[in-house]
């Protein structure tokens, strides 16, 4: 009997027992494999095989298998090598096998407001002797700087080290000076670099470009800047600090004043390095040249000069002059020079202030005689002006006057001619409005006379046709009569009314 291939029998069978156990167990299995493989893979990889980064931090990635690492090497230079990988995972989420991959969490490198990092590289080959800058594919100090915020920085391949940035005042500059280049010592300098504070880029030491005003983001390592002050400075002369010098005749004068000055900015950089701050370029240049001038130029006059006249406006200018010309060429600026006060010995400077005093009270006099002599000769020039000042408004009102006369003979001139013009064309219209008149009673008279001669005609004509004047009135007559002349002839009583009308009765006597 062949082999049934089924391990249950058709309904309404009687169910029997399967020839192959093993088989059927084989085939029952297989679902249940898939349906596990189906539900724990799913999650065995969202567990075991998921990378998320929060916001803010980085996955360093470490490989398991592959090549191995170099002797002396940290991080894997390929990503088929093991070891720590260069590339880090940022926010979000992602899938690693673990058999492959191992995995560190890290917060990003935060850099503050106001603030820089500095890179050092943990990897790579041994910098040669004295450098300490990284070149490619080296350890050392990398010469890019990190700016303030986040950055995804490998804690395994770089250091970090956080300065704060240079920020350059307003009204001040940054002298730069380079920490790494080549050595302006060594090696062959031209003619024109030799015996100089600065140097060229690429060489150490102080360079010719300064910073203006503003923040900086430039690596510690590479660079020193030194801020320098451009704004104007005072210094005061006294005290100590005064100006001693003897005059012609061996007295000692004593100055004192105000000095203001200011470095300039092409030369700022030169002169900070050669001379030094903002004190020694005081003490170096302007007030070694301030007293060697004054001990000169003060010893070629007398006393009695720097107590009056005019030599102390002239000895502060001349002091300013020769200031300025000498501390042109170091980069200096001399904004002004002031003598508050010379001073000399009491001795001298009694007896010349009385003389002075008594030198000031006469020209006091023979300015107040003067000024009586102005005051006498302004009266007589007052006067004077009045005078023509009254001469000139009679002249004027004579002037106004007769102007004012002739203004007045014009205008009746006028007005009379205007009245003459008007009276002609009166005369002219009233003749015109005669002639008018005439006209319309003559034109009146020629109407009436032909309305007369036309009525004439026409009773004339009327009368004849009656056979005379008599008839033809009585026919008028009648017909204004005849209407009423039942109630008029009621009679024919020759005394009554009706005997108005007899004498016109035809036939009648009269």
């Amino acid at each position: 009997m062949p082999d049934d291939p089924y391990p249950f029998p058709p309904s309404g069978r009687t169910p029997r027992r399967p020839i192959f156990p093993r088989k059927a167990a084989l085939l029952l299995g297989v679902p249940a494999a898939l349906i596990a493989v189906v539900v724990l893979l799913p999650l065995w990889v969202w567990f075991f095989w998921r990378i998320e980064p929060s916001e803010g931090r980085i996955a360093v990635l470490i490989r398991k298998t592959g090549k191995d690492l170099p002797p002396g090497e940290i991080v894997a230079p390929t990503p088929e090598h093991k070891g720590i990988q260069l590339a880090v995972l940022p926010e979000g989420r992602y899938f690693r096998n673990p058999y492959t991959w191992a995995w560190r969490l890290h917060p990003m490198t935060d850099i503050p407001g106001g603030k820089l990092g500095v890179l050092t590289r943990l990897y790579g080959e041994d910098l040669p002797a004295g450098e300490i800058l990284a070149r490619e594919g080296t350890k050392g100090i990398v010469r890019e700087t990190l700016s303030p915020g986040r950055h995804r920085i490998n804690p395994f391949a770089y250091s970090v080290q956080i300065f704060d940035a240079i920020s350059v005042r307003p009204g001040s500059i940054g002298v730069q000076t380079s920490l790494v280049g080549t050595d302006p010592l060594t090696g062959t300098l031209g003619e024109g670099a030799r015996n100089t504070f600065t140097v060229e880029p690429g060489q150490k030491g102080v360079g010719t470009e300064v910073l203006d005003p503003g923040t900086y983001y430039l690596n510690p390592y590479m660079v020193s800047v030194a801020e320098v002050n451009l704004q104007s400075q005072r210094f005061e002369l006294s005290g100590e600090d005064a100006i001693n010098f003897l005059s012609a005749d061996g007295f000692t004068v004593h100055v004192e004043g105000t000095i203001e000055f200011a470095l300039t900015r092409d030369k700022a950089a030169l002169l900070t390095h050669q001379v030094g701050d903002m004190d020694d370029v005081l003490k170096k240049l302007i007030l070694p040249r301030a007293r060697g001038f004054s001990r000169i130029e003060g010893s070629k006059n007398p006393v009695i000069h720097y107590i009056v006249g005019e030599m102390r406006q002239k000895f502060q200018d001349n002091l300013e002059t020769h200031l300025r010309d000498q501390s042109k060429g170091w980069g200096v600026a001399i904004k002004s020079v002031l003598i508050r006060n010379i001073s000399v010995p009491d001795q001298i400077s009694s007896i010349i202030r009385e003389r002075e005093v008594a030198t000031q009270n006469a020209r006091m006099f023979d300015q107040q005689i003067e000024q009586a002599r102005s005051k006498a000769q302004l009266v007589r020039e007052e006067m004077l002006a009045v005078q023509n000042k009254e001469k000139v408004q009679a002249e004027t009102a004579q002037m106004q006057a007769l102007i004012l006369a002739e203004q007045g003979r014009q205008v009746r001139l006028t007005a009379a001619q205007q009245e003459l013009s008007v009276a002609t064309l009166e005369n002219e219209a009233a003749a015109a409005q005669a002639e008018a008149i005439l006209a319309r009673a003559a034109g009146e008279q020629d109407v009436i006379r032909a309305t007369s001669e036309a009525d004439a005609s026409v009773l004339r004509t009327q009368a004849q046709a009656f056979g005379g004047g008599t008839n033809y009135a009585r026919h008028l007559l009648y017909q204004k009569v005849a209407p009423r002349i039942r109630s008029i002839l009621t009679s024919d009583d020759k005394e009554g009314l009706g005997g108005l009308f007899t004498p016109f009765v035809p036939g009648a006597t009269r």
